[in-house]
């Protein structure tokens, strides 16, 4: 990277939140600080909040807009990235807007999806009001290429590809978790919500045990309709990587995430994935080395136990988070400048 900046970050999603779009914003910050930038992340903790509707998880906050403005206004930002469309991204945005200054977002999430599964709202309608709040960005950055063509499709512009990465002195196959359990071990680790489609892997009958790493919304009742499979809750850090480690194979049944994360987390750690072929592992996953992909779940994540672990080890650790960190910063519209670093 070239001379330093002052960057914005502004985003609804936050600590305490465990999942991959918290876990993408607090790295490219911390990244972003040790190639000597300073970066201010405005947040739901610095403002009221109020839980999202079916959600609670989430906190939203309370007519932040004055609160942003005056965050923003002190630091003085040479660059702003609006993360998230939530409550702090539209007062983000709109700040941007009222000073004629240039702004980049972010698209992380398939919203519309995740709505239509809570609430009969058309999916039309999610996509013209996000299309909105994208197109008046200078670029938009999206993680995948598959991602990118869906949003294409649906009239998105100035869309620039944003990929993630893993951390291996964290993630990694070292002194696994041994369990006391009938093999092969497949485990799933992420948000417990419904949008994570899990009861599709919980319904297989496959030998072996399942293993539910997470928390969510939906934890308690899968746990009370699955009793055999194993929940342990949310996991952090090094005891994550250990659990993760522990098992045989990573089954991701999600069929709406932009990325998947966990994906290079858990291949980091030396477990083949078996998932849908559809976008997020189709960009992430090296098909036929480090997992499976097929329309029938229960096949791949036979096919992906036949995997060389070190073969998913090797492709998690091509994708470094500082490499990432550096595009995603080669993408910010700086202020005042017709540069941007790289």
């Amino acid at each position: 990277m070239n001379a330093a900046l002052r960057i914005a970050i502004v985003t609804d999603a936050w600590h305490p939140q465990v999942n991959g779009v918290v876990r993408t914003l607090s790295t490219t910050a911390e990244y972003l600080g040790r190639a000597g930038h300073e970066v201010l992340v405005i947040t739901p903790g610095d403002f009221r909040t109020v839980p999202c509707p079916t959600y609670p998880e989430i906190r939203l906050a309370l007519w932040p807009g004055r609160g942003v403005a005056s965050r923003l206004e002190a630091f003085a930002p040479d660059a702003v990235h609006v993360a998230t469309e939530g409550p702090l991204g539209m007062a983000a945005r709109a700040w941007c807007r009222r000073r004629g200054r240039g702004f980049t977002t972010s698209f992380h999430t398939q919203f519309p999806e995740y709505i239509r599964l809570r609430a009969p709202l058309p999916l039309d309608w999610s996509y013209a009001w996000l299309r909105r709040f994208h197109a008046a960005a200078e670029r938009t950055l999206v993680p995948t290429p598959s991602q990118r063509q869906r949003l294409v499709e649906r009239g998105f512009a100035n869309l620039c590809l944003w990929s993630r990465g893993v951390d291996t002195t964290v993630f990694n196959p070292a002194d696994p978790v041994h369990y006391a359990l009938p093999r092969p071990i497949q485990v799933y680790m992420g948000r417990v919500a419904v949008e994570k489609n899990i009861e599709a892997f919980l319904a297989l009958d496959l030998p072996g045990s399942k293993i539910v790493i997470g928390d969510g919304p939906d934890l308690e009742r899968l746990r009370a309709a699955w009793p055999a499979v194993r929940f342990l809750g949310a996991k952090f850090g090094r005891d994550l990587a250990r659990h993760v480690a522990g098992g045989d194979v990573f089954v991701f049944p999600s069929r709406t995430d932009t990325f998947g994360l966990v994906l290079l987390e858990a291949m980091a750690c030396g477990l083949p994935v078996a998932a849908y072929p559809v976008q997020g592992p189709v960009d992430v996953v090296a098909a036929g080395a480090s997992g499976v992909l097929d329309v029938d779940l229960g096949r791949a994540i036979t096919a992906a136990l036949t995997l060389d672990p070190a073969a998913c080890v090797a492709h998690a650790a091509r994708h470094s988070w500082a490499a990432c960190t550096e595009v995603f910063a080669s993408h910010l519209h700086v202020e005042g400048a017709a540069r941007a670093i790289a």
